[in-house]
């Protein structure tokens, strides 16, 4: 008898647990529509639709802040060399200058200023031609006479070596003997500065 109460009062139990997993199982469809409207309610509020958003979203945008390394493609920190050629020519006289130079006189282009009066000083004295002046890029006519370099002047600049030169009222000027185009202008330091020419001319 008591075997039978047992195992009665088990049926019972396990009758009463599916009864309970059927009636939670049919009202489940009918409670998600309620909580999906219940939490789509709560994200209309504003606190709703802040959470919803990045945090930064509403935040005001910081202002720049004025520590940019290049300033026009020159470098804007302190010991920075100026007038660089990184520089583009737009924002730069030096290097709008440069870019116009021809291939052959970007040679003469990097000279110090002690190489610069090392050549002028070297061959300033020697024999003017017949009357004619020229700039970088101009090919001289036969009736100008190039001349090799001093060989002191090609121990002092050896870039110089395998150029010719040709001396002109007041400047000096370096050619190449394969098309005797001038590839440097060389002059005084008062000329130059007049010129405003200085370290541009190659």
């Amino acid at each position: 008898m008591r075997c039978q109460l047992l195992r009665t009062s088990a049926l019972l139990v396990l009758t009463l647990l599916g009864a309970v997993g059927i009636a939670a199982a049919q009202q489940s469809p009918a409670a998600e529509p309620q909580q999906q409207q219940q939490q789509e309610k709560a994200q209309q509020t504003p606190s709703g639709k802040m959470g919803a958003e990045e945090p930064s979203s509403h935040a005001p945008s910081p202002k720049p802040a004025d520590n940019s390394v290049f300033v026009n493609g020159a470098l804007a920190v302190p010991g920075a060399p100026e007038n660089t050629d990184t520089v583009p020519s737009k924002f730069s006289a030096k290097n709008a200058a440069d870019d116009k130079l021809i291939t052959l006189a970007y040679t003469f282009k990097l000279l110090t200023d002690e190489q610069r009066r090392a050549i002028y000083d070297g061959l300033k004295g020697q024999p003017a031609g017949p009357a004619f002046n020229a700039d970088v890029g101009v090919e001289l006519p036969s009736s100008v006479e190039l001349r090799p370099m001093p060989s002191d002047v090609a121990a002092r600049v050896q870039q110089t070596s395998d150029y010719r030169y040709a001396v002109a009222a007041d400047r000096v000027l370096l050619v190449s003997p394969v098309n005797r185009v001038v590839v440097g202008v060389f002059m005084d330091d008062v000329q130059a500065a007049k010129a405003g020419e200085g370290r541009r001319t190659p």
